[in-house]
């Protein structure tokens, strides 16, 4: 009579045959249905998009749209109309997360643990207490467990608390960036990492990585310099925004924070333009897992 742990082995064996051929199958399927490129409108969309991008670590206002490799298992995906592809896991489920020295902080923390790390629960409840008002949210952990390792570790030793959000942006692209103990759009937490979801559902090479598609309001995404350059800064998008998908998107807003956005939003710019330090005040009191 086989063993517990042979029973154990068994099974683990046969669910790993059955995600491969369920990965296998998926791969075949997007393969039969991609369609043509994209039409004239929307590459004229993106050539646009392309220029105005949320940025980190760098002394402009612009930085180029973020890839990553493919993590095994997850199929080439093509965006429908613009949107955000449908999210597919990759199939050793499972999430091998390396967290590089890179710079120097900004404020001291310790690098969050690397290597595999649950996706489960597939979501983290996380308070925002700002000086504008509260703003709850929910990040994914099924599809961005690296980012939301990062976040949550970053948020337990208190790296957000008492630090600015520096750039609200309005017109086209509507977001509150926040994130950088310095507040001037440079600082990081001393180590970076790789893109996530939506990125990792293409391939390196597929020219959808340069199309806009929409990150609707209530996102919550990672801000960044170009490939693998993750930080601690993040951006929550108060209104339906077109970006490439080269950025990491961990979670949603809820109902209060989006209230709280559209209060910040509302108040502007400061100095009238569309893109730099909110007119509001707006200080992350405290950042805390539920």
């Amino acid at each position: 009579m086989p063993t517990n742990e042979q029973r154990r082995a068994t099974a683990k064996r046969k669910l790993e045959r059955q995600l491969e051929r369920r990965a296998a199958q998926e791969r075949k399927r997007r393969i039969l249905t991609i369609v043509g490129s994209a039409a004239a409108a929307i590459v004229v969309i993106g050539a646009v998009v392309a220029t105005v991008v949320i940025n980190r670590d760098s002394g402009s206002t612009t930085a180029s749209a973020s890839t990553s490799t493919t993590p095994a298992g997850a199929p080439d995906q093509q965006a429908a109309e613009g949107q955000l592809p449908p999210f597919v896991a990759p199939a050793d489920l499972g999430a091998n997360c390396q967290y590089p020295a890179k710079g120097e902080a900004s404020k001291q923390v310790n690098p969050p643990r690397t290597g595999k790390v649950p996706t489960d629960p597939a979501t983290v409840s996380v308070s925002m207490v700002t000086t504008q008002g509260n703003i709850g949210l929910q990040l994914d952990n099924a599809k961005a467990p690296c980012t939301v390792n990062s976040f949550a570790s970053l948020a337990g030793q208190n790296y957000f608390n008492d630090t600015p959000c520096h750039r609200l942006t309005t017109g086209g692209l509507s977001v509150l960036q926040c994130g950088d103990p310095t507040g001037q759009g440079t600082g990081g937490p001393g180590y970076e990492f790789a893109n996530e979801y939506p990125t990792n559902q293409y391939q390196p090479d597929n020219p959808a990585l340069q199309q806009p598609v929409l990150y609707p309001r209530g996102t919550l995404a990672m801000a960044n310099a170009g490939p693998g350059t993750n930080g601690s800064q993040f951006f929550l998008v108060y209104q339906d925004s077109q970006l490439p998908p080269g950025y990491t998107v961990f979670g949603k807003i809820d109902d209060t924070g989006l209230a709280t956005l559209d209060k910040i939003a509302a108040g502007g710019v400061a100095g009238g333009g569309p893109d730099g330090k909110p007119a509001l005040d707006v200080q992350l009191k405290s950042v805390a897992l539920d």
